[in-house]
């Protein structure tokens, strides 16, 4: 994002607001969606790498039939390990470092700022949640965040209780969404009726970027692809400390009152 002009940004979120659905319509209607003019739609695709609109949209082809690959079929797309394979542990931990590094390189600096800005601000509520592997995460964020800051709660995964929660949403709420793949419609579903309720949602997902981008204030994508049959949070989870340690910063010294009363209580 940052090495964008303006009117590539615009691009930039006009895909982000609709992904991947957007990158397979013609040059003319891409750009009349971002508010942009054709030429700048051709300018940021070459700006992330590739030669050709074509070469782009076949990108994004591959990408879609990535994301939608079940754990059985990473499996058998896996290569086979060694018969006596010592170093699985080092070669997974390998890949996981791998991750972090290309989450932290490719997480534009602004946003996370930007998320963490709105954050220590202490406005308004905090609402998370997540799917069936990273509504752990977003129950671990929560309990750091409630040290930190008041009004942080996490969204119920039952559809009928999330729905009667989402009646106390405010506009300028904070919304934070955790979500991977195979996606959950459920997610997409709230994360629309948080927009309609004009909360600032974040979504925190992976490098195939859920759906509830389209509803997001603030995407950080994740590296989480190990190479295995499943896939790997910890990039997830390392944003989410990273994320927690910079809003104790920027909200102290009211954080570090708050975190004292609990602590003689």
């Amino acid at each position: 994002m940052h090495r964008l002009t303006s009117a590539e940004k615009r691009a930039a979120r006009g895909l982000l607001g609709s992904y991947p659905t957007l990158g397979f319509a013609p040059v003319a209607e891409f750009a009349q969606n971002s508010g942009v003019s054709p030429p700048t739609v051709l300018r940021f695709v070459a700006e992330l790498g590739y030669r050709s609109y074509p070469d782009f949209q076949r990108a994004l082809r591959e990408e879609l039939e990535e994301r939608a690959k079940s754990p059985l079929q990473r499996a058998a797309a896996a290569p086979p390990h060694p018969e006596r394979d010592l170093h699985a542990l080092d070669h997974f931990m390998a890949r996981i470092a791998g991750n972090l590094a290309v989450t932290a390189a490719r997480i534009p600096v602004s946003e996370f700022e930007a998320f963490a800005a709105r954050l220590a601000e202490g406005k308004g509520a905090c609402h998370l949640m997540g799917g069936r592997f990273t509504d752990p995460i977003a129950a671990y964020m929560e309990a750091h965040l409630r040290l930190i800051r008041p009004g942080v709660r996490r969204l119920d995964g039952r559809t009928a209780t999330r729905a009667d929660q989402l009646i106390d949403v405010k506009p300028g709420d904070v919304a934070i969404v955790f979500d991977v793949r195979r996606y959950d419609p459920q997610l997409l579903e709230t994360s629309a009726d948080l927009a309609a309720r004009r909360a600032f949602t974040v979504l925190v997902t992976d490098e195939w970027i859920s759906p509830v981008s389209r509803h997001a204030k603030i995407v950080l994508p994740c590296m989480t692809q190990t190479g295995s049959t499943w896939d790997a949070n910890a990039a997830l989870f390392a944003l989410v400390e990273a994320v927690i340690a910079r809003v104790t910063e920027l909200a102290w010294p009211a954080a570090g009152r708050r975190i004292g009363s609990l602590e003689k209580g």
